[in-house]
């Protein structure tokens, strides 16, 4: 039975592209992910995998009973992650809004707002953690104003709020670009037409424009919120946790538990509830918001 050279062709055609690409994403991604769900109900020291010992559901169990520190971590992200969506997408939307006007320098500006998204999350940690110790106690003893003075790193409030500020500065450009391609993209028609109904600028803004843009808004509302909760590198680089444990993520407490004090059993299970938890919130945002999205 000969075969169908067209159908040959598409199928050689996917395996060159889609291949390697799927090989990969097996090996990196699924492979360990089933090793962790493995790995999850064993007492591992992550050395050598043959004396990984069976454990059941203790690893599990000493989470949800005896690991406080674990859940105080996870409040902790939890509120991070609220104000930082919030606080971010706010920023981007206004920024889109603004650079989305016929001004001059709005190519320079867009640029400019985008670049910290560039920087590093270890390296742009690093120059914050100088600012608020270097910078703004300089700038307090030159003024004299208190916001200067805080002790921005050493106290669990102000810690938190130095966290966010350095996550909104560095996420915020890169949620403007998708609200800008999303704004750019609404029918000046639709706009035109409500401007001669007499509608005013925040009933166009509410009623035309957010509705029509609200596939970017669940874009930004999922990156900002994905990525507040596997925040890491600035945690790690700012405060490292501390003052105590008072600003440690869940996944610098799961780091520390795994490649720290070498209990890879007991820092996978943390991982897998981590991950449901994730999947759990972001999941449902989607499906939240997608329903309010509307064609134009």
């Amino acid at each position: 039975m000969r075969k169908n050279p067209k159908r040959w062709s598409e199928w050689l055609q996917q395996t060159v592209f889609v291949g390697p690409g799927l090989v990969f994403f097996l090996l990196i991604v699924v492979a360990p992910f089933f090793m962790g769900f493995y790995y999850t109900f064993t007492e591992w020291n992550g050395l050598d995998p043959a004396n990984a010992k069976w454990t059941g559901l203790n690893n599990l169990q000493w989470v949800f009973t005896d690991d406080s520190r674990f859940w105080l971590s996870f409040w902790f992200t939890t509120r991070f992650m609220i104000v930082s969506v919030v606080l971010t997408n706010a920023a981007a939307f206004t920024l889109a809004l603004m650079l989305n006007r016929r001004l001059k320098t709005r190519n320079v500006l867009r640029t400019v707002f985008f670049l910290p998204n560039v920087i590093g999350g270890l390296l742009l940690g690093y120059i914050w953690y100088f600012i608020f110790v270097r910078g703004f106690g300089t700038l307090g003893e030159k003024t004299g104003f208190g916001w200067f003075e805080l002790s921005w790193l050493g106290t669990p409030n102000t810690a938190f709020w130095g966290i966010v500020i350095v996550f909104v500065w560095q996420t915020a450009g890169y949620m403007m670009i998708i609200y800008i391609a999303a704004l750019v993209g609404v029918p000046k028609e639709l706009l035109e037409a409500a401007k001669i109904d007499g509608a005013s600028r925040g009933q166009v803004l509410r009623s035309v424009i957010v509705p029509l843009i609200m596939p970017a808004i669940t874009v930004c509302l999922f990156l900002t919120s994905s990525n507040a909760f596997k925040m890491f590198d600035l945690n790690l680089s700012l405060t490292s946790g501390g003052p105590g444990y008072a600003s440690e993520s869940i996944a610098l407490n799961i780091y520390r538990e795994g490649l720290v004090n070498n209990r890879y059993g007991l820092g996978t299970a943390k991982a897998m509830i981590f991950f449901i938890a994730v999947a759990a919130i972001t999941v449902t945002q989607v499906l939240i918001t997608k329903k309010r999205e509307v064609e134009a």
